[in-house]
């Protein structure tokens, strides 16, 4: 057994202007300034109700979860309007089918919602390669490990047997809760420095470089 569970957004995909203007949209219902992107970008991995209090540390738990209700309304709007582009990154599709044919299973854990992570994966061809999804509609947001435990257990394996991939350091330090191997990409949210900190036991360049290292 091996299993490589991915992080979404900002690992297998691009979706942060959809995610950005979601976002703004949620402050401006509450008639509040937005953050400047770069913040809301480096809040992206965590769930929504933990992103806006990272967001807005002087909100209360009934504001976080209306402005995340105002948020899911945005983004669902603008999607059902063709507005959100969630492609994947150059080189992703090519390194997921290559860990597949070498036999690897394969997995997502995701702050993203259920709805959102069945249509980003349909929209993109790759649905079947998955065996196992985890997302904030069903546990606590990351860095929390109960996504990656029920990963681990829905693919039948063991830590040792697995390795967590992701862009930020709520992946890595996801990862090591559990004792699983942890390896950021450096085309996401977060500085390679901060994953190497956070514990990745290297943070790659490049999809093929990912592909090499895990299959070496």
């Amino acid at each position: 057994m091996k299993l490589a569970v991915f992080d979404c957004d900002g690992t297998l995909v691009d979706g942060q202007a959809p995610i950005c203007e979601a976002m703004e949209a949620a402050f401006a219902a509450f008639s509040l300034p937005a953050p400047s992107r770069g913040a809301i970008r480096r809040a992206v991995g965590l769930s929504l109700p933990q992103a806006i209090r990272q967001l807005l540390p002087a909100s209360d738990t009934e504001q976080q979860n209306a402005m995340a209700e105002a948020y899911k309304l945005s983004f669902r709007s603008a999607r059902e309007q063709g507005r959100v582009a969630q492609p994947l990154f150059p080189g992703i599709e090519g390194t997921l089918r290559g860990l597949h044919s070498a036999g690897w299973t394969l997995g997502v854990a995701t702050g993203m919602s259920d709805r959102g992570l069945t249509h980003c994966l349909a929209a993109n061809g790759i649905a079947d390669l998955f065996v196992t999804l985890q997302t904030a509609d069903r546990h606590p947001s990351k860095p929390h490990p109960a996504m990656l435990e029920q990963a681990l257990f829905e693919a039948g394996a063991q830590p040792a047997e697995a390795v967590m991939i992701g862009d930020t350091v709520y992946d890595i330090e996801m990862a090591g809760a559990v004792q699983v191997r942890a390896i950021g990409v450096d085309w996401g949210y977060h500085h390679p420095r901060e994953l190497t900190e956070a514990g990745a036991e290297i943070v790659v360049e490049s999809p093929a470089l990912l592909l090499a290292h895990l299959l070496a």
